[in-house]
């Protein structure tokens, strides 16, 4: 085979250009190996309540935890806490049920407390738990009134411990860059807020359609992410309220509770969001800041995975990759660090109430047809 002199100095020269570039991807990579540190000091958590949230979610993420491990369960199914006590390395003795609740004062080895119950409970269980001495961490929504969560607020002051309402999304990185770009007025200063927050609702005997367990139906169970989207985005406080509310009839799901809101609220800059929240359509959740020179869009915003982030500036689309992070890890390993540095959580039990104030400003609007001032 016979080759010319340009195609040997061709050859040559894409022969050079190639190592070049595997040695820049070489030292690229060289320089993104970072050793992480060994960790350090670890608060130990009871988990009380072992549902699908606790099993699938929290319970795993502690293996991505850095300051926060489990080292307790609290159970009324004693096989279910010992089968997952042999899985997550915790000892038998640590396992209480709802009964001898109050004991685990006695244990140096619980630090924080994760109340993972059906709303209605969370009130009681949290009290008790901030009057064992320990720090505790509530799902959201706090609880089912206002009221028990100035119980619960209450109580973590006279005990002088932490309480914390788990918002995951306002400590994983899609979010939280959300937030940055709307309250900086990169994209001008916001006009409106268009949140979406729903599921379909399935199985009819589920605790989330028992209007005791649960307080309310898809306003408190999902509509609470878009509502407390419109205010982490703006960073303010909705002063105006209206809504209203709809449910198929005669379905046998929604016998207690709502199946579907919508709801408006009005911010002191003049921002305006248009809310909804659904137990009747497909999988929905997300959001729209739209202001005078872009508008962002995160959409998944609060799934545990998958969120997509998409800014628009000038006719020009930009998608935002961040870090995949886990949401119950970095809100753990917060409450565990508030604790260790004796700061204030992010959002502390009066963020919960505040919310809560909110939804029952909504039900009151949607049951009067009028507006609702807050104050």
């Amino acid at each position: 085979m016979s080759i010319t002199r340009r195609g040997f100095v061709q050859k040559v020269g894409q022969g050079f250009l190639a190592a070049n570039a595997a040695g820049a991807l070489l030292k690229d990579a060289h320089a993104q190996l970072v050793v992480p540190e060994p960790p350090g000091k670890k608060l130990g958590w009871a988990i009380v309540g072992l549902g699908s949230l606790s099993i699938n979610q929290i319970l795993p993420a502690f293996a991505k935890c850095e300051k926060s491990k489990v080292v307790a369960f609290v159970s009324g199914h004693p096989d279910k806490a010992n089968k997952l006590a042999l899985r997550y390395g915790v000892n038998p003795k640590n396992i209480y049920n709802y009964q001898n609740y109050d004991s685990i004062k006695d244990n140096p080895e619980v630090d924080v407390i994760y109340v993972v119950l059906p709303n209605g409970m969370h009130a009681e269980y949290t009290v008790r738990g901030l009057q064992a001495g320990k720090h505790v961490l509530s799902e959201k929504p706090m609880a089912n009134t206002p009221a028990e969560c100035e119980q619960m607020i209450a109580a973590g002051k006279k005990a002088d411990r932490k309480l914390m309402v788990a918002y995951r999304c306002r400590y994983e990185p899609y979010n939280k860059e959300a937030i940055r770009i709307a309250q900086s007025k990169e994209l001008g200063p916001t006009q409106m807020i268009l949140a979406d927050a729903g599921f379909k609702m399935g199985d009819p005997t589920q605790w989330r359609l028992n209007k005791a367990l649960a307080g309310g139906g898809s306003m408190m169970d999902i509509g609470i992410y878009a509502l407390n989207a419109a205010r982490y985005l703006t960073g303010e406080e909705p002063t105006e309220v209206n809504a209203m509310m709809y449910t198929t009839p005669n379905d046998p799901r929604f016998k207690e509770v709502e199946e579907h809101v919508t709801f408006q609220l009005r911010f002191p800059s003049g921002v305006l969001a248009n809310c909804s929240s659904s137990y009747g359509y497909f999988h929905q959740s997300h959001y729209r800041v739209l202001g005078t020179e872009g508008r962002l869009e995160l959409d998944p915003a609060t799934w545990y995975n998958g969120l997509r982030l998409k800014v628009e500036r000038g006719n020009v689309f930009e998608d935002i990759d961040l870090p995949v992070m886990d949401h119950f890890a970095l809100e753990m390993d917060h409450m565990s660090d508030c604790v260790m540095q004796n700061k204030q959580p992010l959002t502390p039990g009066e963020e919960g109430l505040r919310d809560m104030k909110i939804i029952a400003a909504v039900y009151d609007a949607a049951k009067s047809g009028k507006t609702v001032k807050l104050a």
